[in-house]
This record gives C-alpha cells, structure tokens and sequence, in this order.
C-alpha cells in the first residue's frame, strides 16, 4: 500500500480501526503493519534519545563558551523560538510531523543560537569595557543588526531550494528543509527583540541586592 497526499500515522492508524473493528482472525492469526511505518517507529524511538541530547550538548557548549550559565541559557532561549518557528512553518505548509523534520529541528538547535552568540558575544565585550549595561545592550542591538541578519540569511536560503523542491527525494527534503527555514526567521525575530530584552531584564535580577 502507499499512502498519498496525507501522513503515514493517520492511515495506519485508520488500517489498525478497519482491522480491529471489521475482521475476525482465526485462533493463532494477527496482523503486523512493516514497512516504512515500522521504520518510522523505530526512528521515533531513537529520536526521543536523540533530541535530548543533542540539546544537552549546544547548553553544554554554550556554557563552555561563556563561563557562566545566565549566559548559556540567555543564548539558548533561541532555541525554543527557532521550534515554534518550524512547527509554525509545518502547519503552514500543511505538513505531518515526520522524521525528516525531526532531523531538521535537531539541525535547528544548533544553528538557531548563531545570532544569539553574535549579539552576546559583543554585549559581554562591552561590559568588560566598562559600558553601562542598558548602553552596551543597546549598542550591540544596533552595531550586531547586520551581522545577525547575514547569519540568519545565509543558514536559511541555503535550504530553500530543498523546500521548494518537487523532484525524487523530495518527501524527504521538504520537511526538513521547511523547519530550518521557519526556525531560522523566529529565531532572528527572538534575537533582535527577545533577547535584548531578555538580557536587560537578567542583568537587573543580577543586580538586584
């Protein structure tokens, strides 16, 4: 059987309540549904593995890059906008959830915080200068614009042909290509209004006797 034009879960589960509920197997019979399902449970299985770690390791390497974890975490906020960007950019599109674009989300997790480094990166500097905090923010927002948006611009129209792609391979392509893209647009949206603010209100906590 080959499913088209909707997901390979709702028609397996569909299969699975016609066998259920309209065919009667003999003593000893069952039913076993194999093929690119079964593939897809057992990469669903290594997925659950999988994504928790490889979020470990970008918080991991951020602290490692930073030396404090207010900081790891103020950069890894991007990662949860950069997922609802892709999960937005799938029901958009009108695509189910697959393990391609599981793939792409974990791709996503570790090039969402490129403009969030960016703009860090520059505000720690300016506060080791001796800049005020409010001012250093504010200089980072506008002196990093550019630079968070080439970073942004040149991880997201890398994968737009694989978007748009219509050719073999493309039912794998698509998925993954459409969560960096919409990741990647959420995701700079969050670096240059969440974060700054995100950052100044921290930096207030911090201070705060």
């Amino acid at each position: 059987a080959n499913a088209r034009d909707r997901d390979v879960g709702s028609f397996v589960a569909d299969v699975r309540r016609v066998l259920d509920d309209d065919i009667d197997l003999p003593d000893g019979y069952y039913t076993r549904i194999g093929g690119q399902f079964e593939h897809q449970e057992r990469a669903q299985q290594r997925l659950m593995i999988v994504v928790p770690i490889a979020m470990a390791l970008v918080l991991a390497l951020l602290y490692l890059t930073y030396g404090r974890l207010a900081d790891a975490l103020r950069v890894f906020t991007g990662v949860p906008f950069a997922a609802a960007g892709g999960i937005l950019a799938l029901w958009l599109r009108d695509m189910p959830f697959s393990i391609s674009a599981g793939v792409g989300f974990i791709a996503l997790s570790g090039v969402a915080v490129l403009g969030d480094i960016v703009l860090v990166s520059h505000i720690t500097r300016a506060l080791a200068d001796g800049m005020a905090p409010m001012e250093a923010i504010r200089e980072a927002a506008s002196s990093r614009l550019r630079p968070v948006l080439m970073t942004a611009s040149v991880a997201a129209l890398g994968f737009i042909p694989m978007a748009l792609s219509t050719g073999v391979g493309a039912e794998v392509q698509r998925p993954l290509a459409t969560v960096v893209v919409g990741g990647m647009l959420t995701a700079t949206l969050a670096t240059l209004v969440v974060l700054p603010v995100l950052y100044a209100s921290m930096r207030r906590v911090e201070q705060a006797p």
